[in-house]
């Protein structure tokens, strides 16, 4: 007898080993000044992930021991978080004027000053 079993990949986990995935969508506010976000683990729970500021896009935050469960053994791995920044959409024309002028200071992009 042979058994086939076919595993459907899951909306927001992906699993490596022990270790689980996740990406996260979190503002630019947050992302620049810091802050926490909630999460959903695997076990239908949330968790807080405190996320630093001047986090960038595509950054990975470590939530340990909220991976999946080790075979044989009582430890848990290690649950990654990947940020995704959201750029904000129908802004007025206020909060255009404004991000223009937060612009002007080329020294807060970190990534864009060695290109």
């Amino acid at each position: 007898m042979y058994i086939f079993v076919t595993v459907k990949p899951h909306k927001l986990f992906a699993r490596e080993r022990s270790a689980i995935h996740c990406e996260v969508p979190v503002s630019i506010v947050t992302a620049a000044l810091g802050g926490e976000v909630e999460v959903p683990t695997i076990d239908g729970k949330k968790a807080v992930v405190k996320v630093p500021a001047g986090t960038q896009s595509g950054q990975i935050l470590k939530l340990r021991g909220k991976g999946m469960s080790i075979v044989r053994s009582s430890m848990r791995g290690d649950m990654f978080v990947h940020v995704n920044v959201e750029t904000p959409v129908n802004l007025t024309d206020h909060q255009k004027e404004l991000l223009r002028e937060f612009d002007k200071d080329h020294k807060s992009h970190p990534k864009s000053e060695g290109f």
